[in-house]
Formats: C-alpha cells, structure tokens, sequence
C-alpha cells in the first residue's frame, strides 16, 4: 500500500488551507492591538503541573510581557482545577503553582499591569460552567480534535468528565472577565473556536453581553525536548527555567542528537541537532544557520557545550531575579491575592448580567 505519503500531503495540505484564514485574521488582529492595546484584554496562563521550560519561555511567556508593555490588560491564569482533567489528583499544587509565579515575576510580569489569579478562588468563574454548557452539544463535545487528541495522550486508562468539557471551562476563563484576545498555538484553534460559539449562541439567545475573542496565533518557534521529542512538563525532556546552571549543563549533555559529525541546522532531516541549534541561536539572537556553522566539524559535544553556555548566560540575569523573589513567597503570594480580587470582581460583574439576561436573577 502506497497511501500514507499522500495522505500526510493532503492532511498537511488542508491544514495550511483551513487555518489560513486564522493566521489573516491574527495578523490583523496584531495591527490593531499595536494601533490602540488599550481596546484588547488578553486571557493566557499554564497549568500547575510542573516547572516552566524553555519552551514556556520562548513560546509564551515572552510575548507576555511584550503585550503587556505595549498596554494591553493581561490576564494570567493559573488553572489548578484544570490539573485534574488528566490526573486522578492535584499533586504538589502549591509548589508548582509558587513556582509559576516566581517564573512570571522574574520575567517580567509587572502586577500592576498584569492579573494572575487561579481557578479555585474565582467562584463566579467555575459557575458560568453551568449556563455555558447549556449552549453545547454531547456531539461537539465528543467530536473536538485537540480534546481528542488530549484523550488519547492521556496517561489515565479512564478520563473524567471535566477533560470532556474541558473546551468549556476554558470559554468560562476567557469569558468571565471578557477577555477578547487568545494567543494559541494552532493546535488549540479549535477550543478557542468553542468559546467564539458559546459567545455568539449566548449572544443571540439573551442578549449581546460577550465578545467573541480572536486568536492571536503564536509565530513560536517549535523546541524539542531531550528526548527529541515536544518539549513538555509531564514527559520529563524539559530544561526547567528554575534548572540551576549545572542542572542545565546535565540536561543538555543528555540531549538526542544523531551520529553526523559536522553540524548543520535542518529541522526537517535532523531535529535534535536543529533543535539544539536553535535554541542556541534564540539566546544568542542571531541565526541558526550561522550557528551550526560556526560549530561546522565539532559534533555533538561542541554543540552541546554551544547550548549550554547560550542557555545559561541567557537565563542568568532570570535566575537572580527569580531567586530574589524565592527570598519573600510572602510577597510573591500576595501577587496571586491581589489577582484573585480583581479577577473575583470581574467574574461576579459578568455571573451577575449573566443572571439578569437569562431572567435567573432577581
């Protein structure tokens, strides 16, 4: 059978085709938010399941910060109910969740321009859970790509109803505090696509109260993680903002990389190497061909040695500051307290014309 290779094309091909109105749309939208970033609120945030990697850092977390200095209202969300969709229970929640925080504050997120808040202390939040699903389907629910895909990577034999209705809560997130930008990768365009239906069917069922939010599209470079696979938090191939510089040096030595010597950057034949030569070159700021052929002949080890000193002399001014906040949790938990307030108010505003439009509230 000869099948596969063309369907890969044609998979690839419809791809680039459906979600090219998607990346229009974003660089329209990147326009607008450069014309006047005081129209837009952005809704983001990471699960607390692990430490913030390298990926987190040059994926999201910067393009964080930038919008919010360009002043755009950033609202960062930590999502500990969310940790429970693909595990039986929350384990190390406080500690992962103080260690996001000290990763936002050390990176730039100045909480006086920012909010970051989490799931479980915004109850107006989880309430819109109810009336939102009132909205969707069993169908829609069940026929969702990226909820499928979740399933199917999911180290549980059975997954519980909440990763089901995942896409909901999250339409509940950015909703409750009406937030009308999104920044996802292509691969989460489908839950955002969710949270414009839910908007719009509330819309036209009770009355215009919510924006239908665009997707702001991360141009991310992709980083493999040390196995030469995604980088991620659960399949333990990351490199740890947190990772002290010797920690760093260990991981990167173990990295995957392939058996030709002379080191060239090709993402498509070579993805370890490439990999490894872009995150080079995204401390270094410059190139990633010039970098592998700066190394040339050197193999592994003098790219490894190449990474290793780009990583840590970049991160270097990250790690103080963030082992300055470490010094005063009290002060950094206090961050998460004041998010909550606003974030409680902002939810409770929105639950209450929820109430008033449906005619639940009197």
């Amino acid at each position: 059978m000869t099948a596969t290779a063309p369907t890969a094309v044609t998979t690839a091909a419809t791809t680039a085709v459906t979600t090219a109105p998607a990346e229009l749309r974003s660089a329209e939208l990147e326009h607008r938010i450069a014309q006047d970033p005081g129209r837009f609120r952005v809704l983001t945030g990471d699960r607390p399941t692990g430490p913030l990697h390298l990926g987190h850092y040059f994926g999201t977390l910067r393009n964080r910060v930038r919008l919010q200095d360009l002043g755009v209202d950033v609202m960062i969300l930590i999502p500990d109910y969310q940790v429970l969709t693909d595990r039986d229970t929350a384990e190390r929640l406080g500690e992962y969740t103080d260690g996001l925080l000290l990763d936002y504050l050390a990176l730039g997120i100045d909480p006086a321009r920012s909010t970051v808040f989490n799931h479980s202390a915004v109850p107006a939040l989880n309430q819109l859970l109810l009336p939102f699903l009132s909205l969707v389907s069993v169908a829609e629910l069940s026929r969702n790509p990226t909820v499928k895909d979740e399933i199917a990577h999911s180290r549980q034999s059975a997954v519980s109803g909440l990763m089901l209705t995942y896409p909901v809560h999250q339409a509940a997130d950015i909703l409750s505090c009406k937030g009308n930008v999104v920044p996802v990768g292509q691969d989460q365009l489908p839950h955002l696509e969710l949270t414009r239906t839910i908007a719009r069917r509330f819309n036209e069922r009770y009355g215009n109260l919510f924006p239908e939010p665009d997707a702001l599209l991360s141009a991310a470079p992709l980083l493999l993680g040390t196995d030469g696979t995604k980088m991620s938090k659960s399949r333990a191939n990351s490199v740890p903002l947190g990772a002290t510089a010797d920690e760093t040096a260990r991981l990167i030595r173990g990295a995957t990389t392939d058996a030709d010597r002379h080191i060239t950057y090709d993402p498509d034949t070579r993805p370890g190497v490439s990999s490894l030569v872009l995150l080079a070159a995204l401390c270094l700021e410059r190139d990633p061909h010039e970098v592998a052929a700066e190394i040339g002949d050197g193999g592994a080890a003098a790219l490894k040695r190449t990474v290793t000193d780009a990583v840590n002399t970049h991160l270097a001014p990250h790690r103080a500051r963030r082992a300055e906040y470490a010094a005063d949790l009290t002060y950094v938990r206090s961050v998460l307290r004041t998010g909550n307030e606003r974030a409680n108010a902002l939810a409770e505003a929105t639950l209450e014309e929820v109430r008033e439009a449906m005619g639940t509230f009197r």
